[in-house]
């Protein structure tokens, strides 16, 4: 019986896990909850242990989702679609650079001075006032845009420059208008949609991603160690810099899961050898229970999260952010735990 309660406690972290790491609202946040009614009966080092190997189900379920994208080798495509695809492995290589060194020198140091509930309340409050300032500030833009040129859902046809007005499902017909100083957009079906699901193809600078560049994509790494901080979210910081970068919010979700695969296959190695090769029976179940549940959830909330970002902004996760901060903060101080 003991070893069942325990299986369901590292199933239930799974499923904690496969939710929290690929929205922005911060898996440590949430784990830090959790361990306080829900505690694995392990050592401390088999914890930490195993709250890093579980992300690997996460990250399967984003290679699995996203395989012929991220495979350059896929019969399916192209010499030219496997040098993009390539290109893209090239920029991810790229943008993990800052928060591999990051993470290599500072870890010990964050783990030993900044790994506590203030540290984490604070993170996640100010990343969802942060997340709700940049989604009001797209929305004047697209408003401005929308008022200065109308809506294609209104007029035939509009006179836009393709700086100004990108449509995600007309990416080829702005290819055909390189050379042209405005592109003319008729009502179509491939146009509505776009302003009905993501209005921040109206402003956004980068809308595939072909378009990120390398050079963008490090500044895009360099978000990505703010990770670094307990609380502040590896796919909230790295979606967050991206949109501050230029771009759309879907392109943003998708570079932040293709980032976190060379850096949670890394860190998951950097623990294990940590920790050594030796596992009793019950902790090799665990970690086995933990990173399938981890990948069943996880393929799930990616879904969930690409299709709700089509018709809707972050600034939900913003305010369940300041939220969680608030119920971390009174959690601990209701509990007499000290700062």
């Amino acid at each position: 019986m003991d070893i069942v309660i325990e299986l369901l406690k590292a199933a239930f972290l799974g499923i904690v896990e496969g939710i929290t790491e690929w929205l922005p609202i911060s898996s440590t946040g949430h784990m830090i909850i959790v361990d306080e009614f829900l505690k694995l009966n392990v050592s401390d080092a088999f914890l930490k242990l195993f709250l890093v190997v579980i992300q690997l189900g996460a990250i399967m379920a984003v290679i699995v989702l996203y395989f012929h994208k991220l495979n350059p080798f896929s019969p399916r495509k192209n010499s030219h679609e496997r040098k993009q695809t390539l290109s893209l492995w090239g920029k991810v290589l790229v943008g993990t650079i800052p928060a591999a060194i990051v993470g290599v020198l500072f870890d010990d140091w964050v783990n030993s001075h900044l790994y506590n509930y203030v540290v984490v309340a604070i993170a996640l409050i100010v990343y969802g006032i942060a997340f709700i300032i940049i989604e009001r500030i797209n929305r004047h833009k697209a408003g401005e845009l929308l008022t200065l040129h109308g809506s294609p859902e209104v007029s035939s046809s509009h006179s836009l420059s393709t700086d100004e007005y990108r449509p995600r499902h007309s990416t080829s017909n702005i290819k055909h208008a390189a050379h042209a100083d405005t592109l003319n957009i008729s009502q179509d079906s491939s146009v509505s949609p776009s302003l009905q699901e993501d209005t921040s193809e109206l402003y956004a600078k980068v809308i595939t991603l072909d378009e990120i560049g390398y050079r963008r994509a490090f500044f895009i790494g360099c978000f990505q160690c703010l990770a670094i901080i307990p609380g502040t979210s590896r796919s909230g910081s790295t979606i967050l810099g991206s949109m501050i970068l230029g771009l759309s919010r879907t392109v943003a979700a998708e570079f932040a899961f293709f980032l976190a695969i060379p850096i949670m296959f890394g860190w998951s190695l950097v623990k294990v050898i940590k920790f050594g090769f030796s596992y009793t029976g019950l902790e090799i179940a665990l970690l086995l229970t933990g990173c399938i549940v981890s990948f069943v959830v996880s393929i799930l909330a990616i879904k969930f999260l690409i299709g709700y970002i089509k018709k809707n902004d972050f600034t939900v996760f913003g305010w369940y952010r300041i939220i969680l901060g608030i119920v971390i903060i009174a959690l601990f101080l209701f509990t007499n735990n000290p700062f």
